[in-house]
């Protein structure tokens, strides 16, 4: 099995600031990501208003199925309330080859 990457692209609401949206995303990492199985890192990244997120799983498997371990939680709910889903573009894509 590949070591597999969840890559989001996205932008913040107006109203959420950049210090905010960190906080929401360490809450949600702490307490929902970062325990699902095959976690290994998660990374932001940010080109003017566009966030790159570069999360990194074991197995395909295993980023398939933390898709959903957040679903229902108030954490989760909050990370999401800070993007514009419109903006949200996602893909899930296995390692081939590291140089």
């Amino acid at each position: 099995m590949a070591k597999t990457a969840w890559i989001f692209s996205y932008k913040l609401r107006k109203n959420v600031t950049k210090e905010e949206f960190i906080e929401q995303t360490q809450k949600l990492h702490d307490e929902v990501i970062s325990k699902a199985k095959g976690f290994i890192s998660w990374e932001h990244y940010l080109q003017r208003d566009i966030w790159t997120d570069f999360v990194l799983w074991e197995t395909e498997e295993d980023a398939n199925h933390a898709t959903t371990v957040g679903k229902g939680k108030a954490v989760t709910e909050a990370f999401y309330a800070c993007i514009q889903m419109q903006t949200c573009r996602a893909l899930i894509s296995q390692l081939v080859k590291q140089y």
